[in-house]
């Protein structure tokens, strides 16, 4: 845990450092995060993993996707400017590297600045101090393999249709992997290439199985489609139809409720029909 330092009556109090921006690469045989501030780096960070994610203060749970996750804090530091403004871009990014999944801002408060990081799987890392500019960087070592897959998101650039981009999963469990890059999102150029996630109020899934053809997924959280003609189902049925194992794609509410739960066909709930 980070120890926040007691200062003496006439000791001048630590520079905090602003964050300025967070970044990520591929390194070949690891992925790079980097942390960039402004002004020196801080001198008490500390990175680990660990078994849940929360948020700093509140404890509520932090999403975010990947099967092992780092706690990375920073001190002193801070992500925001005047009136609480933002220094280093979107609180939640998403990369398509072999074991970086996503970033996530999880606090920052009284110069304590934390963060998630989820990964593919937990592997060895190491952090390193750079200067000029001000850098901490973690190298997180990559799986031993992985394969590509397409992931289905809405296309705002051509009229919400799905279209898919790739992304890096362990095999052999490439169908429950190509999910769960779904649910991560588009990466920050896709966003901005008019690709995003309709996650139809479902915060995750609970597994996926295929058996004789036919793949089940139940969402967890939460599932509607709020009348739109375009939900969830739209990105998980083609992002699951493109493994040969998969000829039809059931998709269950939290309750585990869907219109045609057996049968050689597709399904969706009814909290999904426009």
């Amino acid at each position: 845990m980070v120890q926040i330092p007691v200062l003496c009556d006439d000791a001048a109090p630590p520079v905090v450092s602003t964050l300025v921006d967070v970044r990520a690469a591929d390194h070949g045989t690891f992925d790079r995060l980097v942390f960039e501030f402004d002004g020196p780096p801080p001198f008490d960070n500390e990175v680990r993993f660990v078994s849940q994610v929360v948020a700093d203060g509140s404890g509520a749970p932090e999403p975010t996707a990947g099967d092992a996750f780092l706690r990375v804090t920073f001190y002193p530091a801070t992500g925001h400017g005047d009136g609480l403004v933002g220094t280093f871009g979107p609180e939640r990014r998403t990369f398509s590297l072999p074991n970086l999944i996503q970033v996530n801002a999880a606090g920052d408060y009284e110069a304590v600045l934390t963060f998630v990081v989820g990964l593919a799987q937990a592997t060895a890392f190491r952090v390193t101090t750079l200067l000029v500019p001000s850098r901490i960087v973690i190298d997180v070592d990559r799986p031993a393999r992985t394969v590509p897959v397409q992931v289905y998101f809405v296309d705002d650039a051509a009229q919400q249709r799905s279209r898919s981009v790739s992304r890096p999963v362990i095999p052999p469990a490439t169908s429950r992997g190509a999910l769960q890059r779904l649910f991560a999102g588009p990466t920050e150029d896709e966003r901005k290439a008019g690709l995003r996630f309709v996650d139809s109020h479902a915060g995750g899934f609970a597994g996926v199985t295929i058996e004789d053809g036919v793949a089940r997924v139940i969402l967890t959280d939460g599932c509607a489609c709020d009348g739109s003609t375009v939900s969830i189902a739209n990105e998980i049925m083609p992002t699951l139809k493109q493994f040969p194992s998969v000829r039809f794609v059931k998709i269950f509410d939290p309750c585990g409720r869907t219109e045609q739960p057996v049968g050689q066909s597709d399904s969706v709930p009814i909290s999904l029909e426009p």
